[in-house]
C-alpha cells in the first residue's frame, strides 16, 4: 500500500521536474555561494570595521559617514562617469557603424574582419592595459608621445594629468568593448529583412538615409540593450586603472571599484570598502530602474505607432 502511494506521487512529471531541478542545481548551488553570500556578508560588513584579521566591531553608519566626507571618493565617482562616457559613447557609435560596413556588401572577406574585430575582447585585459601602458608612457619615448612630438607637440604626463589618465584609460574600454558590441549589432541588423534595404536602394535612398531610416529604427531594443550592459560596465571599470596607474591608484584615474578594493586590499579597511561598494550597488540600480524605464516607453510608443 504505501508502495502505491509513492507511486502515485512521484509521476512521470515530477520525476522530469525534479531531474530538471537537480541539472540546473550546480548553478544556483555556485552564486550562491560565490555570488549572493558575499552581496550578503559586504552589505553586513558595511556596518563593522574589521581588517581581515582582528574581530569586527560594530560601527553603525560611520563607514558611509567617513566615504561620504572623503574627496578621493566622489573623485572616484566622477572618473567613473567620466571614463565611462569617453569610452562608451564613441564606442556605441563605431561599433554600429563597423556593423553597418560588415552586414552590407561594401567590404570583401567580412568573416575575417568580423574574426578580426572580435580579437580584442577575448585578448587578456592585463596585456591589453600592459601595451596600452607602453602607448601613454609619460616619458618621451611613448608611442603616444612620439607621434605627438611629430606635430610639435610637447610630451604629455599620461598617468599624472587629469584629463590625459581618462583619455587613455577611456581609449583602453574602447579598444577591448568595440569588438564585442559589433558583434551584437551585427547579429541584430542581420535578422532585418534584406528587402527593406533593397527597396530602399530602388527609392534612391543613400547609406546614411537607409542607416537613420531603416537600421536605427529596427534596433531599438538592441541599442538599448546595449547601452545598458556598457554603463553596467563601465561603472565596474577596475582593471585598467589598476594596471595603467598601479597601486597608488593616482586620484586623477580612480574609479569607484578601484577605491573599494585600495580600501580593502591595500589599507586592509573592509568596512568602509563594502559601504562603498553598496553605494555602487544603489547607483547601478538606479541606473537599471532609468534604463528600463525609458526601454518600457520606448516600446509604448512604438506599439502606439504601429
Amino acid at each position: 500500500m504505501e508502495a502505491t502511494k509513492k507511486n502515485s506521487w512521484l509521476t512521470e512529471n515530477r520525476r522530469s521536474a525534479i531531474a530538471a531541478y537537480l541539472f540546473i542545481s550546480p548553478f544556483f548551488i555556485l552564486f550562491a555561494i560565490f555570488g549572493l553570500f558575499p552581496m550578503l556578508f559586504s552589505f553586513y560588513l558595511s556596518f563593522f570595521r574589521w581588517d581581515g584579521l582582528d574581530p569586527m566591531t560594530f560601527n553603525g553608519l560611520d563607514n558611509f559617514r567617513f566615504i561620504f566626507s572623503d574627496p578621493i571618493f566622489y573623485s572616484s565617482i566622477q572618473n567613473t562617469f567620466i571614463i565611462g562616457l569617453l569610452g562608451t559613447l564613441p564606442q556605441i557609435v563605431v561599433s554600429l557603424l563597423i556593423a553597418f560596413a560588415l552586414n552590407s556588401s561594401l567590404i570583401r572577406f567580412r568573416n575575417t574582419f568580423r574574426t578580426l574585430i572580435f580579437l580584442p575582447y577575448i585578448t587578456s585585459i592585463v596585456a591589453v592595459a600592459i601595451i596600452f601602458g607602453l602607448v601613454f608612457n609619460n616619458q618621451p619615448f611613448g608611442f603616444a608621445n612620439y607621434i605627438l612630438s611629430l606635430f610639435d607637440g610637447g610630451p604629455i604626463r599620461w598617468a599624472a594629468e587629469y584629463w590625459p589618465v581618462k583619455f587613455a584609460i577611456a581609449t583602453m574600454v574602447f579598444w577591448r568593448w568595440v569588438g564585442y558590441n559589433t558583434i551584437i549589432f551585427l547579429a541584430g541588423m542581420q535578422s532585418i529583412p534584406r528587402e527593406l534595404y533593397e527597396a530602399a536602394k530602388i527609392d534612391g535612398a543613400s547609406i546614411g538615409q537607409q542607416l537613420r531610416l531603416i537600421t536605427l529604427p529596427m534596433l531599438k531594443r538592441i541599442v538599448m540593450f546595449v547601452v545598458f550592459t556598457a554603463t553596467i560596465g563601465s561603472l565596474q571599470l577596475f582593471t585598467e586603472p589598476l594596471i595603467f596607474l598601479g597601486r597608488g591608484l593616482r586620484e586623477e584615474g580612480i574609479t569607484v571599484v578601484a577605491y573599494l578594493w585600495r580600501d580593502a586590499f591595500v589599507y586592509n579597511t573592509f568596512g568602509t570598502a563594502s559601504a562603498a561598494a553598496i553605494v555602487l550597488f544603489v547607483i547601478i540600480i538606479t541606473l537599471t530602474a532609468i534604463n528600463l524605464a525609458l526601454s518600457n516607453l520606448i516600446g509604448r510608443s512604438k506599439r502606439r505607432v504601429s
